[in-house]
């Protein structure tokens, strides 16, 4: 399956735009914050909650970082006029970590005061390893100056992640635990699957033995069920931890999860970068590729989409 999913990916520049765009609605909200408004209404009405991500990453001057993070207080404030249950994820490098720290920092810094002031919270993701040290430093300079309404990503692909969470343990951090979507070489990450999930389990049980509220984000229903159980284990109420899930992955296994009383939080993208995003991610992993043609290969052809994804 393996060949089939990477040559997917190497005919994916070619596909129409019109196309892309069609496969890709399910998973990205639309291009304007008022369709990630619309979609974000809709999962609280089934008893979901969200985390709004702007799309854009991949800027190239501060004009472009400062107009990211102006989206960003634009989706806080329409978040508090609607009263709506969401929170927003940001990507360091939209905001500039690659043409300046400093830059960056700030535009953080003002983005999570924006939030602070809304009663909201704001997630910072994790890239590519060749951010991790800079993102938890950068974490870590928030907590002690005293801002506690910001999260931090960490993923289990990564071979430093337990050890990362013995480093930040002292912040007792919200932190979203992934499997991890970059292709990293074998000393930086994990390339057995089993290995990324048994990574995963021990991230977990570190990170609740240290008291940290932790969004399991996944669609692994092994990973799942693991998780379960680690919970369980600990006497947690669901107050204390929830699952995260992309929009339009797995929704049945979100609902199964929402119907026995966990919290279940959607990641919903938006933005008019939605082309490059769209490529960008089915490259970066051509496993969601595959499961992305077959899912929709099943939407059109009931019993024939059987390709599941396991991020």
């Amino acid at each position: 399956m393996a060949l089939l999913d990477r040559a997917i990916v190497r005919l994916l520049p070619a596909v129409p735009r019109p196309v892309v765009q069609k496969l890709s609605e399910r998973y990205i909200a639309g291009a304007s914050c008022d369709d990630a408004m619309r979609v974000v209404r809709e999962l609280n009405a089934h008893g979901k909650t969200a985390t709004i991500d702007v799309l854009g990453e991949e800027i190239t001057n501060a004009e472009e970082a400062r107009a990211i993070a102006d989206s960003y207080t634009d989706v806080l404030r329409q978040i508090a006029r609607a009263q709506l249950d969401a929170t927003v994820s940001v990507k360091l490098t939209g905001l500039g970590l690659k043409l300046s720290y400093d830059l960056c920092r700030g535009l953080v810094e003002e983005l999570v005061g924006h939030a602070a002031a809304r009663g909201n919270f704001v997630t910072i993701d994790m890239e590519d390893s060749s951010t991790t040290d800079d993102t938890l430093r950068l974490y870590r300079e928030l907590r002690t100056a005293g801002r506690d309404n910001v999260g931090i990503v960490l993923q289990a692909s990564l071979r430093r992640t337990v050890a990362d969470i013995e480093a930040v343990a002292d912040l007792r951090p919200n932190v979203r635990l992934c499997k991890g979507i970059y292709l990293e070489p074998d000393p930086i990450a994990f390339q057995d699957f089993q290995a990324v999930r048994g990574n995963f389990v021990r991230a977990l049980g570190a990170l609740l033995d240290a008291g940290c509220y932790v969004g399991v984000a996944t669609h692994d229903e092994w990973l799942v069920d693991e998780a379960r159980r680690l919970v369980s284990q600990r006497g947690l109420a669901p107050t204390a931890y929830e699952f995260q899930m992309l929009l339009g992955v797995r929704p049945e296994l979100g609902d199964a999860l929402v119907r026995e009383g966990h919290r279940l939080r959607i990641y919903v993208p938006f933005g008019r970068h939605w082309y490059a995003y769209s490529l960008r991610r089915l490259q970066e992993n051509p496993k969601i590729a595959g499961y992305v043609a077959a899912d929709t290969l099943g939407r059109l052809m009931p019993g024939r989409g059987d390709h599941k994804l396991s991020a």
